[in-house]
């Protein structure tokens, strides 16, 4: 298995054919899927159809280094959840790189999102070369928020849209965050008891 990137406990790889199943499973949450979207979980077959296949398609269409990637666990393989990086394109955001994640509930709350995403952060801000990475999630999407913060991002607005379907929790608003490559250098010079992530095999 080619990684993309490693952390403590995981392996971030591209996806495959091989992976529709996990991705479908993850996606067909209702957990997962109650503050994205529709707040709806995805049928199989859309994800099968139209989900995957463009994840694939975008390793080759956006820049170097950047798309959807499997998260697994190091010592089994088990599949956990997917974390990306994407040129901004959700609503409400403008510009810069934009992160990305999902996670199976049966690992909320082990530290795999955070973990992830601070690889991502140093990966992006040390090899990339990326300028800004933003995020953003529903305001009362509590446990999103705070892997946002955990790796360094802050609050930068909340904003409101007009979405086409009611979500529960849609009045409050959206939550931008952000955070500067030279932010993000400032903190790290401070953090050097966090571990490292390993770069890119």
């Amino acid at each position: 298995m080619d990684a993309y990137l490693e952390t403590g406990r995981m392996h971030l790889r591209r996806f495959t054919e091989a992976d529709v199943d996990d991705l479908a499973a993850l996606h067909g949450h209702p957990d997962v899927m109650r503050h994205i979207d529709n707040g709806r979980p995805v049928p199989q077959a859309v994800v099968t159809r139209q989900q995957l296949p463009r994840i694939l398609r975008e390793y080759d269409e956006l820049p170097s280094g950047h798309g959807c990637f499997v998260a697994a666990e190091k010592s089994s393989g088990k599949f956990l959840g997917w974390l990306s990086l994407r040129p901004a394109a959700s609503i409400g955001l403008n510009s810069g790189t934009e992160l990305g994640y999902r996670m199976l509930p049966s690992v909320w709350g082990l530290g795999y999102a955070t973990e992830g995403a601070r690889a991502l952060l140093h990966h992006a801000f040390t090899e990339l070369q990326v300028d800004l990475i933003v995020a953003t999630t529903m305001t009362v999407n509590t446990p999103s928020r705070r892997v946002m913060e955990k790796v360094g991002l802050s609050l930068i607005r909340t904003f409101f849209e007009e979405w086409p379907e009611y979500i529960e929790g849609a009045e409050h608003g959206d939550a931008e965050y952000a955070i500067t490559r030279e932010t993000w250098a400032q903190q790290h010079d401070h953090q050097q008891s966090s571990p490292e992530p390993i770069h890119r095999s």
